[in-house]
């Protein structure tokens, strides 16, 4: 059953005035940067509502100077509030978003559960912000790793057709949450003084360590990750015959994610053009000096909105196709920074919303 067959709200923009926001999963490390970015970015915010489980509600969140306190996330958690930035996972999503549409909230939601819903849009404001319009109260948020991918994506596939991507990610601790990014600091504390580390947040140790990503294996033999990245961009750029394939890597890196890319085009792409396009792009940062061998990193965008590109060249093996590089904060673009672009567009005045319609 798709979300459309248990939501009765129509489709609506959030009003002008401050609004009264929940955040579920405010404990956790997309919760605690939504929080910083919805007052750096100074948006209008009559109230917050901190939610999460019973096990971590009680816990106090520093908000504007002033401590809050997390309240229990329940059926009257969402009476009166405008909208929902959800971040606890899919379980979570699926069991609280339709209550708090029902009260007439929007939702903006971090999780996967509604992300493949035809009836849901699924939007990255740079690439298909006219999807975000086309809502019944659930909007999803993106994979991070696809985030950042369409942001490189869009603007050449604008100007020349794409046959195919391969794309190898190369994935930060913070993509498995802040007890993750906790043990990779600490198991390499004791990596560091001569111990043995034994990992109990994931599967393996990231210690001075990698492995391939541990979402559940498919019978085709790519994981659940990989998958997304295929599903997720199809269906943001309006492609659903794109061909696809990628390789997913968790690595020792705290909270930035990289991705090698190779685009495949029906025709040659110049690079100098393809450089221009990308430099000219929103969201999008050019690192690249060929000279020093300078090309984006991790540290380069941590805390940062933008998504660095660079090392763009032609691909040797192919004349119609590009490789490029990328990195981009997981926990800020990869997440939390793209669910409160989404909000902002629905702020923005009815004269200028965009039709409905295009790639969802």
């Amino acid at each position: 059953m798709t979300v459309s067959a248990t939501l009765t709200s129509p489709p609506r923009q959030l009003p002008s005035r401050p609004l009264r926001i929940a955040i579920l999963g405010a404990t956790g490390a997309v919760g605690q940067e939504l929080l910083v970015l919805l007052q750096e970015r100074g948006f209008p915010v009559a109230e917050l509502v901190p939610l999460a489980s019973p096990r971590s509600a009680g816990q106090d969140l520093d908000w504007c100077g002033e401590r809050i306190q997390v309240r229990p996330v329940g059926p009257a958690a969402f009476d009166g509030v405008d909208l929902v930035l959800a971040s606890a996972g899919g379980s979570v999503s699926r069991q609280w978003a339709p209550v708090a549409v029902a009260a007439g909230a929007v939702v903006i939601d971090n999780s996967s559960a509604f992300r493949m819903d035809p009836t849901v849009p699924l939007v990255v404001p740079e690439v298909n912000p006219q999807a975000a319009f086309a809502h019944g109260g659930i909007i999803a948020n993106p994979n991070c790793t696809t985030i950042l991918l369409t942001l490189a994506l869009a603007p050449l596939a604008a100007r020349r057709p794409i046959r195919r991507v391969v794309i190898s990610t190369y994935q930060s601790a913070s993509g498995a949450g802040a007890r993750a990014m906790e043990e990779l600091r600490q198991l390499s504390r004791t990596v560091l003084d001569g111990g043995e580390p034994v990992s109990e947040v994931l599967p393996h140790s990231l210690a001075f360590n990698l492995f391939l990503h541990n979402s559940p294996l498919e019978a085709s033999g790519y994981c659940e990750e990989e998958l997304k990245m295929l599903h997720e961009t199809r269906k943001i750029m309006g492609l659903p015959q794109l061909r696809l394939t990628a390789t997913c890597v968790r690595v020792p890196v705290l909270r930035a994610h990289s991705e090698a890319v190779n685009i495949e085009f029906e025709e040659p792409f110049p690079v100098q053009e393809a450089r221009a396009l990308l430099a000219a792009a929103p969201g999008v940062e050019l690192i690249e000096n060929f000279e020093t061998n300078r090309f984006p990193m991790p540290t380069d965008v941590t805390g940062r909105d933008a998504v660095a590109v660079g090392r763009i060249r032609q691909d040797l093996s192919d004349p119609h196709a590009l490789e490029l590089w990328l990195c981009g904060d997981q926990i800020r673009k990869g997440a939390a920074l793209n669910a409160i672009q989404i909000a902002e567009l629905l702020r923005e005045p009815a004269a200028t919303t965009p039709v409905p319609g295009g790639a969802a």
